[in-house]
Order: structure tokens, then C-alpha cells, then sequence
């Protein structure tokens, strides 16, 4: 069964109501080895049967652009790319967080990406972190010189405070705001969501599934790999992480209802948001991608929603926000 269409921004991009996050194919949590092009050759299959179109990855995400690009050979046009760049070092195990947002590095990291994937353009190009040194007037003006020279068809933002995203959109529009966005993670729902229902910004949420916990299938720290970062963030340390995994409880008993799993039900509630939001959940196995993606078809009742909507958890986003990593989320510049 195919999925439902959704549109994106103000330009109204078509893509399917459930996208993909290519992510999973720089081992974020750990995993072992496993055969990259294969894994994204049958997910790609699954995708066209299933309507998914829209794939996002991004210039720091290890191979993954190179793997989405030899899958997506003779089926370019079938796919909504999207990818991002600005992040030039993450701060985990100890690294410092640098984010490069100048016009040159856009375009620097623009090429390569096109390189990498295979194609003369991508459907949407994002500012992965917002540089704090750079007023975002001229990140955003390099991006659209790139639109202009159709090497990319849209623009977006990621992890972007209110007046950033104001007055990147007055600089050129905007078509979607990526961002973390869960039962586990509503930040967002306070100042940013508003912003972007008066501005036409779609929301593209990802770790939709709270980083993997709403699925179910963790249900103890000792799930983890010794290697998973997910051990060093807040919500899963120990103690916290021994309440909070019991909110899945709820997930599991709306699944029961409705003949489905508990991050269907996660998913679902995204849905019900808004008529624009398209989450990217991310997998390399082709079963939960096809669970992931037809959850877009779960209808979910006022009395569940209300029941979700409850849903509460301890702990900040994740650790490094404490110790004061410039920009990672929520980012600002400087005036022009």
C-alpha cells in the first residue's frame, strides 16, 4: 500500500508523508559491519514500491552520500535528495563543535556532495548548524546563488533560533526545518513550531523515534553497546533512563488497539501534527523501514492523542549542551 503525499514550504515540494534518514549509514549507534550498498539497494526498492521519496543525508554523515549515490543509479528521478553541510566537527568524545557557514565552504561542500551522490543537483540543500560567526543573510545568500545556478532546487535550515529562521527567510525562502522532534523531545512546540506555521516552514523531524526507544525495542541501558553515544546523553543515563523507558508502555498498549507497533504509534503522532511535517526515521534493515514508513497510514483517536500528549520524560536533549557547545541547537548569528 502506498503511502499518502505531503508537500514541503512554500513551493509546495512533493514528497511522500514519511521520508528516509540516511544516517544510519555512518554507524551512529555503534553498529558492526554490514554491506552498505546492499542494505540501500533494497531500501530503495521498498521505497518506490511504498511512495517514500524523500532520502536525506548529509556531507558529514561518513559514506552515506556515496552509498546513496551508487543505489540511486537509473533512479535519480524518482527521489527527493536532500542533503546538508556546515558542520565541520561534531562535539562528541570530547571534540570541539566548529560549524562553518561562509558562501565559499557552501559551495565547497555543495560540489562535493554532488560528486559523492551522483547527480547535477540536489531537491533540498541545508544549513546543517548555524554558523555563530556568520550573519545568516550571507549563508543563506551563498545557498541561493547555488539555486540560481539550479545545483540546488530548495533551501532549508536545521537546529535554527526564531530569529534565525526569520530572517533567513526574508533572505530567500525557506522550505523546511529540520530538527528534533518527538514524544520524547517537544522543544520545538513552544516558540519555533508557531514561527514556522506563520512563515509556511514544513518541519522535518528527525530521530523520531527517540533516538531508537520508542520502537520498543530497547528496554535496558544494557541494550546499549558499550560504543552507543547514546549512553552519554541525559535521557539514557542510568536512573533516568529506567523511568523514561516507561513511557513506551503507553505506545505499546494505543499499538495493541490498532494492530500496530510502538513507533508506528510514535510516528503517527508526528503526522497528526501538521498537514506538512515528514519525519525521517532512519534504518538499514528493509522490515522496519517498511514498518516506519507505513505508519503513515495509522489513524490515531482524540483519546489516543491525549494519551500521548501526556507523555513527559527527565533530561536535557543531550550532554554536551551543558558544556557549551556553540550553536548545536537553537543556533543564532550575528546582525549583518
Amino acid at each position: 500500500m502506498s503511502i499518502p503525499q505531503r508537500h514541503l514550504g512554500p513551493d509546495r515540494l512533493e514528497v511522500g508523508a514519511i521520508g528516509y534518514g540516511a544516517m544510519s549509514f555512518a554507524a551512529p549507534y555503534g553498529q558492526g559491519e554490514f554491506d552498505a550498498d546492499a542494505a540501500a539497494r533494497a531500501i530503495l526498492d521498498h521505497a518506490s514500491r511504498l511512495g517514500v521519496t524523500m532520502l536525506d543525508t548529509a556531507d558529514g554523515y561518513g559514506p552515506s552520500e556515496e552509498v546513496l549515490g551508487r543505489a540511486l543509479v537509473g533512479r535519480r528521478d524518482d527521489f527527493v535528495v536532500a542533503t546538508k553541510f556546515g558542520i565541520v566537527s561534531a562535539p562528541f568524545g570530547g571534540a570541539e563543535a566548529r560549524i562553518d557557514g561562509t558562501p565559499a565552504y557552501a559551495r565547497e561542500r555543495l560540489e562535493r556532495s554532488l560528486t559523492r551522490l551522483g547527480t547535477d543537483h540536489v531537491d533540498l540543500f541545508y544549513l546543517h548548524r548555524v554558523d555563530p560567526d556568520v550573519p545568516i543573510e550571507e549563508t543563506i545568500g551563498g545557498m541561493a546563488d547555488l539555486v540560481a545556478e539550479g545545483k540546488a532546487r530548495h533551501l532549508g535550515l536545521s537546529e535554527a533560533a526564531p530569529d534565525t529562521i526569520r530572517r533567513a527567510a526574508a533572505e530567500h525562502p525557506i522550505t523546511a526545518l529540520q530538527t528534533e522532534w518527538s514524544l520524547w523531545e517537544r522543544g520545538i512546540e513552544q516558540e519555533i513550531l508557531p514561527l514556522t506555521r506563520e512563515l509556511g516552514i514544513s518541519v522535518v523531524p528527525y530521530s523520531p523515534l527517540g533516538r531508537g526507544v520508542l520502537t520498543g525495542a530497547v528496554t535496558a541501558r544494557e541494550d546499549l553497546a558499550e560504543n552507543d553515544h547514546r549512553r552519554h546523553m541525559p535521557r539514557y543515563a542510568e536512573g533516568a533512563f529506567e523511568r523514561n523507558v516507561t513511557t513506551v508502555d503507553v505506545l505499546r498498549a494505543i499499538g495493541t488497539e490498532l494492530d500496530a507497533t510502538p513507533g508506528q504509534v510514535a510516528l503517527a503522532w508526528l503526522l497528526s501534527r501538521a498537514e506538512d511535517v515528514v519525519p525521517i526515521p532512519g534504518t538499514r534493515r528493509v522490515e522496519f523501514f517498511e514498518e516506519n514508513s507505513t505508519a503513515a497510514n495509522l489513524v490515531l483517536t482524540d483519546d489516543h492523542l491525549a494519551a500521548l500528549d501526556k507523555i513527559t520524560v527527565e533530561g536535557a536533549r543531550e550532554r554536551h549542551t551543558a558544556v557549551g557547545a556553540r550553536n548545536w541547537f537553537d543556533g543564532v548569528t550575528p546582525p549583518r
